[in-house]
């Protein structure tokens, strides 16, 4: 065996090795799409953040002014708007982005539609 036969014997086996090492890797994440109970169990954490915030402001205010029902019930309530206000926002951010993807998909299949019939012309002409 001659020296440039193992150089070539190498390149090739480095060739497959790359190939192999390329197959192996991990596909990247091009579009991440959330299922429905993680959208859920967002607005859920969601609501029970502005609850549980509200309700340890109130308790502790309570605790430091002696004023305990007041304070903590407002401030519960205020917490459980605020919650609330977020999870209407993470709704209002999942419907547009869901939106979005339907008029998207709507502008390809009307771009194709429209390819189409441009194209059928041309084959009645072909066929003729």
């Amino acid at each position: 065996m001659t020296e440039d036969d193992q150089k070539q014997r190498l390149a090739r086996l480095e060739a497959r090795l790359a190939k192999a090492k390329k197959a192996q890797e991990p596909k990247p994440r091009v579009d991440e799409h959330y299922s429905q109970a993680n959208l859920a169990w967002r607005m859920v954490i969601e609501l029970v953040a502005g609850l549980g915030i509200g309700f340890s402001i109130g308790y502790g205010l309570d605790s430091l002014f002696g004023t305990i029902p007041i304070l903590l019930v407002t401030f519960t309530l205020l917490g459980l708007a605020a919650g609330v206000k977020t999870m209407l926002r993470s709704a209002k951010e999942i419907q547009e982005k869901i939106e979005a993807d339907e008029a998207l998909k709507q502008t390809k299949a009307e771009k194709a539609a429209q390819t189409t019939r441009a194209d059928e012309p041309a084959r009645e002409d072909e066929r003729d």
